[in-house]
């Protein structure tokens, strides 16, 4: 259920019905509306009767909530969700942002490099690993806390935002001291424990799509974090397992839309882990911004010949410049700036 309270309700009102909902023995989620607080209900495992809140001041009107998804549903909140990364950067207004850097920090000079590049083409956040899980064990892990630590100098140096992934609980206390936004990485999706301890921490969360999830069960997944009181989150579709070989996943640019339609909260699309393919990387970015994407993340490597990780996939830094071109060609079309 949610509750619509009144333009005219005050915080009194509002902790009212809080109270009333706790005692009920649900969990109550006010949301702050441009003009007016909705609470969200969750807890109930079936419908709660609106006679229990007619005596409470402040109600407009209860309104039956019918997806499974509370919190994320649109039917809770109509308006889009910012998320507000500081410093004027906020994801999910009507400036397309973009994230860009390599798939692992590899060394300081490697990142700087890509930094001081993407920042150059009109990037605003910093992407680049310094946990990988990776498929095999023998593979480049990251460089750990030193690589978090030459994110956060890159930060300083070229002012862009960190954005880089937390692979499990042990670790989540340290990435969440150097990161501006916590990356839940596609094998992670559906770790509800790693969920909720993520959503404790406050931070901006970008919840990538794991890749045999439906949409229903990706929003399920968002809707832990929410549950968890972070609604500092926006989804990243970063393609699904088909049976196509060609190219290392297949894109579901029809998510995009389909989200929008469905939730509040921002929708990011991964052109590099959707196919792949370095040549076709840019193709599938214009596609992303078209179909309403709210920013990209790209993979950008001063060297990808060189790279440890996803160099096939990775663009160098005069590719990446093209694509930034042509994305604020599309966007522009779309009435948004980049």
């Amino acid at each position: 259920m949610l509750i619509v309270m009144k333009p005219s309700a005050t915080e009194a009102d509002v902790g009212r019905v809080a109270d009333r909902v706790r005692s009920l023995g649900f969990t109550p989620h006010p949301i702050p509306g441009a003009e007016r607080v909705a609470i969200g209900i969750t807890g109930n495992k079936g419908p709660i009767d609106p006679v229990a809140f007619d005596d409470l001041p402040g109600i407009a009107e209860t309104i039956r909530v019918s997806q499974p998804w509370k919190l994320v549903s649109r039917e809770v909140k109509a308006e889009d969700t910012l998320v507000d990364l500081g410093d004027g950067v906020v994801l999910g207004g009507p400036r397309i942002l973009v994230m860009a850097g390599p798939c692992s920090v590899e060394s300081r000079e490697q990142l700087f490099e890509a930094a001081r590049a993407v920042k150059a083409a009109g990037a605003t956040l910093l992407r680049g690993g310094a946990y990988k899980p990776r498929t095999s064990p023998y593979e480049f892990q990251g460089l750990a806390e030193e690589g978090l630590k030459l994110l956060a100098e890159a930060r300083e140096a070229t002012g862009l935002k960190v954005v880089t992934e937390v692979m499990d609980s042990e670790t989540l206390p340290m990435v969440a001291e150097y990161a501006d936004m916590l990356q839940i990485g596609a094998r992670n999706m559906q770790n509800f424990s790693l969920l909720r301890k993520v959503a404790a921490t406050g931070k901006a969360v970008l919840l990538k799509r794991g890749p045999s999830s439906t949409l229903k069960e990706w929003l399920m997944a968002a809707e832990y974090l929410l549950a968890g009181g972070n609604y500092r989150v926006a989804l990243c579709e970063r393609g699904i397992r088909t049976f196509e070989t060609m190219t290392r996943n297949t894109l579901d640019l029809n998510a995009v839309p389909v989200l929008k339609q469905l939730t509040h909260l921002p929708v990011v699309v991964d052109p590099s882990h959707g196919i792949g393919l370095r040549a076709h990387v840019p193709a599938m970015a214009r596609a992303g911004v078209a179909a309403g994407a709210d920013a990209l993340i790209v993979e950008v490597h001063p060297r990808p010949e060189k790279a440890l990780s996803d160099g096939q996939q990775s663009l160098t830094p005069a590719e990446f410049g093209a694509l930034m071109a042509q994305v604020r060609v599309i966007a522009g079309a779309l009435g948004r700036p980049v």
